[in-house]
C-alpha cells in the first residue's frame, strides 16, 4: 500500500533523494544533493548543527547555489543569500478523484524524450517557468504540446516523495498561450500520476495568480504556504 503520508510533503527534496531519486544524488553525511545538471535542490536534517553545514558546502564545492527549496533551516552567516520566493504548495484531494477522463488519450500531447532536451530548455528560456538544467527531465516524465513541429508547452514531474509526484515545469510558449495547453498537460499528468496510486502535488509562486486560479479550477488544493531560499557556498 502506497504511504500517502503528507508529512513527506514538509521535506519533499530530502525524500526524494532517499527515496525514489537515490540514484540522482549525492551525499556526504547527512546532506544529500541531486547531480549536476539534474536539480541544485540541497537537503539537509530538520535541525542541521555547523558540521552539517560545512558538509554540504564541501559537498557542493564553493561558491556553488544551495537551493534549499522550503527548508526552513538557517545556514551560518557566511552562506550568501541567492533569493527568496513565497510560494504555495498544492496537493490534489484524497478523494480517489481521478484526472479528465481524457486526459490520458489526448493525442494531442506526446512525451518528451532525451533527442527534445535541446527545445526544452529553449522554450524554458523563453517561458520562465522556474529551474530546469539539461538533466532535469531523468527526474521524471516529460510531456509537451507541438504546432507545427515546435514545442510550444510541456509540463513534467518532478520529486518523487513516498506516495507523491510533483508536477512541475509547466510553461507556455509566448506566443501559444490562452490555448488551455497548461490544462491539457496538467490534466495529463495527473491522470498518470493517479493510475499508479500516487497523489499529484506542486508549488506555485505566491505571485502567479493566474496559476493557482488554475490549478483550483482543475481540482487541486492549497495545502500551506512555503517559502523557497536559496544561498551561495562560501
Amino acid at each position: 500500500m502506497v504511504n500517502r503520508d503528507v508529512v513527506a510533503l514538509d521535506d519533499p527534496v530530502g525524500e526524494s533523494l532517499r527515496g525514489l531519486h537515490a540514484h540522482l544524488a549525492r551525499r556526504l553525511g547527512r546532506t544529500a544533493t541531486y547531480l549536476p545538471g539534474v536539480a541544485t535542490f540541497a537537503a539537509v536534517s530538520a535541525d542541521p548543527d555547523a558540521a552539517e553545514w560545512a558538509d554540504l558546502a564541501r559537498l557542493l564545492g564553493r561558491g556553488e547555489l544551495a537551493d534549499m527549496f522550503s527548508r526552513p533551516a538557517t545556514p551560518p552567516p557566511d552562506w550568501e543569500p541567492v533569493f527568496v520566493l513565497e510560494g504555495r504548495q498544492m496537493i490534489w484531494p484524497d478523494s480517489g478523484r481521478p484526472g479528465h477522463p481524457h486526459a490520458e488519450t489526448d493525442t494531442g500531447v506526446v512525451e518528451l524524450e532525451a533527442d527534445s532536451v535541446p527545445e526544452m530548455l529553449d522554450l524554458v528560456a523563453r517561458a520562465q517557468p522556474g529551474p530546469f538544467w539539461p538533466r532535469t527531465h531523468e527526474l521524471g516524465t516529460y510531456l509537451g504540446i507541438r504546432d507545427n513541429g515546435t514545442l510550444v508547452a510541456m509540463a513534467g514531474e518532478r520529486l518523487r516523495p513516498p506516495g507523491w509526484t510533483e508536477i512541475s515545469a509547466v510553461c507556455t510558449a509566448p506566443e501559444a498561450r490562452g490555448r488551455g495547453h497548461a490544462a491539457r498537460l496538467v490534466s495529463a499528468l495527473v491522470a498518470r500520476i493517479v493510475s499508479r496510486n500516487e497523489r499529484p502535488f506542486l508549488h506555485v509562486a505566491e505571485a502567479n495568480t493566474g496559476a493557482i486560479a488554475l490549478y483550483e479550477r482543475l481540482g487541486f488544493e492549497a495545502r500551506k504556504h512555503v517559502t523557497f531560499r536559496g544561498f551561495r557556498t562560501p
